[in-house]
């Protein structure tokens, strides 16, 4: 998808360009190059418009013809921004990875790696729905771990950030997902008696991802490998944890507006 747009844009650029050049070239007319912040104005009311497809191509323009301008920058990071908002997940995760890397000092260098995890977050949200209503021990869910890194990154880099509050409700759901997927898969191995490989998938879970809605049903889990396994000493040590807790353990609900599955996203401070 995200090269079909790319394509798309491309020959557009190329229909309206080669005319020009073909008058300029039977005129021998000098071509006129258009004024960075014409680009960059043209950008900002096509987002306005949410017309992001053709806000790419102005951004583009400024990045490819001023990669030195005024707004070189600032374009770099309205890119995140805009190639998220037209559905292009990758081409934002790349544009934040290519912005973390050339403006490491930037204003706006947060806002990069936070995009950046939401990117992850959200490109591979096809599989996520379908994760939901199927096996998850059948599902690669390694876009939901990179994301979860991503997240995590942003967070220790800049807890005091604007976008920081976001990025703790994905978390949370992320670290629900995750959990979800491992102790699938600790079941399976638990049906067909393979003890080791559901212990291990489930210990993942308590000592990777803490306190998410999943951690008792990893306790209960590795109680029952520790007996068929006989190490009684280690099963009951769980049942305390178990029997402490009453039999559940409270997770952090997420309460957010900010759908999964919606395409919203904070745009970047404007320097």
């Amino acid at each position: 998808m995200m090269q079909i747009k790319k394509y798309l844009r491309s020959n557009l650029a190329i229909a309206i360009i080669l005319p020009l050049f073909i008058t300029a070239c039977n005129s021998d007319a000098p071509v006129l190059e258009r004024p960075e912040k014409v680009y960059y104005d043209t950008a900002q009311r096509r987002m306005k418009a949410n017309n992001f497809f053709s806000a790419i191509e102005s951004l583009e323009a400024i990045e490819a013809r001023y990669p030195f301008g005024r707004y070189a920058e600032q374009a770099q990071a309205e890119l995140i921004y805009a190639y998220y908002m037209n559905g292009e997940d990758e081409a934002s995760h790349e544009a934040a990875e290519k912005f973390i890397r050339l403006n490491p000092r930037h204003p706006n260098i947060d806002y990069a790696y936070f995009m950046r995890g939401i990117a992850s977050y959200t490109r591979d949200k096809g599989m996520f729905a379908r994760i939901f209503k199927s096996d998850l021990s059948n599902r690669d869910i390694s876009g939901a771990k990179q994301a979860f890194g991503e997240l995590s990154e942003f967070l220790t880099r800049f807890p005091k950030s604007q976008y920081a509050p976001y990025a703790s409700q994905r978390l949370i759901y992320l670290r629900s997902l995750i959990a979800k997927n491992e102790l699938v898969a600790a079941e399976y191995y638990l049906k067909r008696e393979a003890y080791v490989a559901a212990l291990r998938r489930a210990k993942y879970v308590i000592e990777n991802i803490p306190n998410s809605s999943e951690t008792m049903r990893a306790l209960k889990i590795i109680r029952e490998c520790y007996q068929a396994l006989g190490y009684f000493q280690l099963m009951d040590d769980i049942e305390s944890v178990i029997e402490a807790n009453g039999g559940s353990i409270t997770e952090t609900n997420e309460v957010s507006s900010w759908n999964f599955f919606s395409r919203k996203a904070p745009r970047p401070n404007q320097n």
